[in-house]
């Protein structure tokens, strides 16, 4: 088998029916297998699953153990030459796993493959590409100057070496995984991809990233910018350099102070339009259930010539490719307030959301 794709759930039912159904219609022409491992969801997440997706292989967790470990434990499982870990809070196109297993092939030594992550509002999400973050690199970031943090002078669109990639989404040679042990089960939650990344670059593979393919990550569903976030960042933060750099007591001094002040280290998040002016369907036809719960009437069109200010897009994947869906969003001007929802094929539901750091917004249609 060629690919084995891992999503660890928690508490995100409609997130993940949307993430599975893109991800079955990019696996058409691979021989690979979805492994969904839930950590104790209170929601009916597993029940969708064992409904919608028969063939998905479904673990159920009787606790929530984590990332770390809920990851580890699919992967166990996985039989695939590769194993992508990913987030249910994302959406693939249908060419993304064919270009990325091309591309992968091709590489001499790969050791994570990384790729553009979007928000839900088309933004590009700058952890799609980090450095290690060594002690100065740490303190920097901590401190609210998080340039030196990111791969910066890495375009975002191009491919080249990043070091560290985000957890929504990271694919390798299932080998290289068992080789470094996979994720380290001492991070709950946050930490634990940077801690897999540098111990595969470590292990003197070459972490890549490629730019030219493109998902969303909604972000903020699966993770809140509170107190909590704070003190669990800053904790893994901690842990990574105790266990990988020399003791540093001002490092020491400073995280501690971040785990007692982090929230006011948070950046607020930017404002939202959340009562938009008009509702336009991009779709091949009226929708009268979206219509009776907007109360209005959608102006329907085949396609987005112009973004307006103010306005929300729903965009119909019954009519429109999670590719167009992905390109109508990365092509969204960035000082234009425009905010999008999706409405899955063969779903009663929409959904999105207007920010990378809130939560999204599901609403249903019957």
């Amino acid at each position: 088998m060629k690919l084995s794709v891992v999503i660890l759930n928690y508490n995100v039912r409609y997130f993940l029916e949307l993430c599975l159904k893109s991800v079955e219609a990019s696996l058409v022409h691979i021989d690979a297998e979805i492994i969904v491992v839930d950590n104790q969801s209170s929601d009916d997440s597993c029940l969708m699953v064992k409904t919608m997706f028969p063939k998905v292989k479904l673990i159920e967790n009787k606790d929530n153990f984590g990332f770390s470990k809920g990851n580890n434990i699919a992967v166990a499982e996985a039989i695939g030459e590769y194993v992508c870990i990913l987030n249910p809070d994302t959406v693939v196109a249908e060419n993304t796993f064919e270009d990325l297993l091309q591309f992968a092939d091709q590489q001499s030594n790969l050791g994570i493959l990384g790729c553009r992550l979007i928000d839900g509002q088309g933004r590009f999400l700058p952890e799609s590409k980090r450095n290690v973050p060594r002690p100065l690199i740490a303190i920097k970031k901590m401190l609210g100057f998080s340039k030196s943090y990111y791969t910066s002078d890495l375009n975002e669109k191009s491919i080249g070496n990043a070091s560290v990639f985000v957890g929504a989404f990271m694919l390798m040679k299932r080998d290289i995984y068992n080789q470094v042990q996979g994720f380290d089960e001492d991070y709950f939650m946050y930490g634990e991809d940077i801690d897999l990344s540098y111990k595969v670059e470590q292990a003197e593979y070459n972490n890549t990233y490629n730019g030219k393919v493109a998902i969303i990550h909604f972000k903020g569903e699966s993770t809140l910018k509170d107190q909590a976030y704070a003190n669990r960042f800053y904790g893994a933060m901690q842990i990574f350099y105790n266990k990988h750099f020399k003791s540093n007591v001002v490092f020491d001094a400073l995280v501690w102070i971040g785990i007692k002040l982090g929230a006011s280290f948070l950046k607020p998040s930017e404002k939202v339009h959340v009562n938009p002016k008009q509702y336009i369907l991009v779709g091949s036809q009226p929708n009268p259930l979206l219509e009776n719960v907007l109360q209005q009437k959608l102006a329907c069109r085949q396609q987005i010539d112009t973004y307006e200010d103010n306005t929300e897009y729903i965009l119909d994947n019954n009519y429109l490719s999670f590719k167009s869906i992905i390109e109508i969003l990365s092509d969204t001007p960035k000082n234009c307030s425009a905010t999008f929802k999706i409405l899955p094929k063969n779903s009663n539901f929409i959904i999105g959301s207007n920010s990378s750091k809130t939560r999204g917004a599901v609403i249903q249609l019957s």
